[in-house]
């Protein structure tokens, strides 16, 4: 006789296959994070520095996400929840950053924002591939999609912002670009919470 019913079997196999891919991309944005945050201080990018701070809180999120993945609907909710304040921070921080540069006006290296720019959606596109089938599986699983799909919008960003800085001279498009980061941080910030909050409600 089987020593689970098949059902648990899968939930348990399930379990281990959202733990695995947790931790590969657990480890991909972390390292990122200490790449691009040290191309971002070097390139004096704003839109990099957001794209750093993406990196730094998809791994805390991953992180989480591994922790909730065998606990109940609740927890997972719960996690998505803080997962969501961690965006809206991270936007917080991106948009602090906007005002400095305002204040203090700078133009970005482009060919730094572009290099590194391209290495973060080589990164990030191995961790939307790795991601992909486990994007309707919970709350928990989804959240961690959105943010792996954001990391590519701001990608590609960066990188139209350093063809922008190439062409004029001018550091208005790095800036321009980390307020539409700013923008897709916060809105997927909402999405996040208001998921974890519709899902908190239903398991009262």
């Amino acid at each position: 006789m089987s020593g689970c019913c098949d059902n648990n079997c899968s939930i348990d196999a399930l379990r281990e296959r959202q733990r695995g891919t947790l931790l590969g991309v657990l480890g991909i944005n972390a390292v990122m994070f200490f790449v691009i945050a040290a191309g971002a201080l070097y390139g004096s990018s704003t839109a990099l520095l957001a794209d750093s701070l993406d990196n730094l809180g998809d791994a805390l999120t991953y992180g989480l996400s591994l922790y909730a993945v065998s606990r109940g609907a609740a927890v997972k909710a719960k996690v998505a929840l803080f997962k969501g304040g961690l965006i809206f921070l991270a936007a917080c921080v991106v948009a602090g950053q906007i005002v400095y540069k305002l204040v203090v006006p700078s133009v970005p290296l482009f060919e730094v924002m572009g290099l590194f720019s391209l290495l973060g959606l080589a990164a990030n596109s191995l961790c939307l591939f790795l991601l992909w089938r486990h994007r309707h599986d919970d709350v928990n699983m989804s959240s961690v999609w959105e943010c792996s799909r954001n990391d590519i919008a701001s990608n590609l960003s960066v990188f139209v912002a350093a063809g922008v800085v190439w062409l004029t001279g001018s550091g208005w498009a790095d800036i321009l670009v980390a307020l539409g980061l700013v923008w897709l941080l916060m809105r997927s910030a909402i999405r996040v919470i208001s998921s974890a909050m519709a899902e908190l409600r239903g398991a009262v």
